[in-house]
């Protein structure tokens, strides 16, 4: 399993749109969050963050095949990093990748000392990978709807 990330560019968008919303539709159906979900954005958005001056996005390529994207955000003159959103196919769900690809971003970006990231809190996997890779829960939640909450995470180096 070879897992690489390059840097998205605009001719990317398309594709990188389609991928996130696939990747997060049974999310969206699941928590019916649908002025949060990625899912329920539009495409100008992933043009956005592919443009954003204080960020990289990020392709996840598997062995070649391009299959969900990871996005760093930085404050200017902070050492304080946040991955927002990351996303996987999901035929490629569950298979290490993600794990892979978030100490991919973190070798990319040494001189950071925190690392922050919410995820929904109802989603036991990705708590679990988000704890197992050394992040703690900051006590700072934000109820979505009656049906979810976003729960913020942190990783100090």
């Amino acid at each position: 399993m070879k897992i690489e990330l390059k840097k998205a560019t605009l001719s990317d968008a398309e594709e990188l749109y389609n991928i996130q919303v696939k990747a997060f539709m049974p999310l969206l159906e699941k928590y019916q969050d649908f002025d949060t979900n990625p899912a329920n954005e539009d495409i100008k958005r992933v043009i956005s963050r592919i443009n954003h001056q204080n960020g990289g996005f990020y392709k996840i390529l598997y062995d070649d095949k391009l299959i969900g994207a990871i996005r760093v955000l930085w404050k200017d003159g902070t050492t304080r990093f946040s991955i927002s959103p990351m996303f996987i196919l999901p035929a490629y769900q569950g298979k290490g990748i993600a794990q892979k690809t978030i100490k991919l971003v973190e070798e990319m970006y040494p001189h950071a000392t925190t690392w922050e990231l919410r995820t929904i809190l109802e989603e036991e996997r990705n708590c679990y990978l988000y704890e197992k890779m050394g992040y703690v829960k900051t006590g700072e939640t934000k109820p979505l709807n009656e049906r979810t909450t976003l729960v913020s995470y942190n990783k100090v180096s």
